[in-house]
């Protein structure tokens, strides 16, 4: 079994609130939701311009594990209003 947890940094330069913010992140937490992941906002509640979201998930196998990741990472990198400045990825 291998665990995977990863984290992207998202600037959201549209935004004028908090409430913007959120509605960025929601829309991608929900597409991220139906991929059968854990998601979480995981940091920088209070930047209205700035979020993080978390993704963790367990694969059979690191061939498995990478093509989640590979998925996961291209809806991140899709979202509308967002803009990814940093990733990181723990696997055990």
């Amino acid at each position: 079994m291998v665990v995977n947890v990863s984290s992207w940094e998202l600037s959201i330069p549209g935004s004028r609130s908090l409430k913007e913010k959120r509605a960025v992140l929601r829309s991608l937490r929900d597409r991220l939701g139906r991929m059968n992941v854990s998601v979480v906002e995981s940091g920088l509640h209070e930047a209205r311009n700035r979020g993080r979201i978390s993704v963790a998930f367990l694969a059979a196998h690191a061939a498995q594990a990478d093509a989640i990741l590979e998925s996961v990472d291209r809806v991140v990198a899709g979202a509308r209003g967002a803009v990814v400045v940093g990733n990181s990825t723990e696997r055990h």
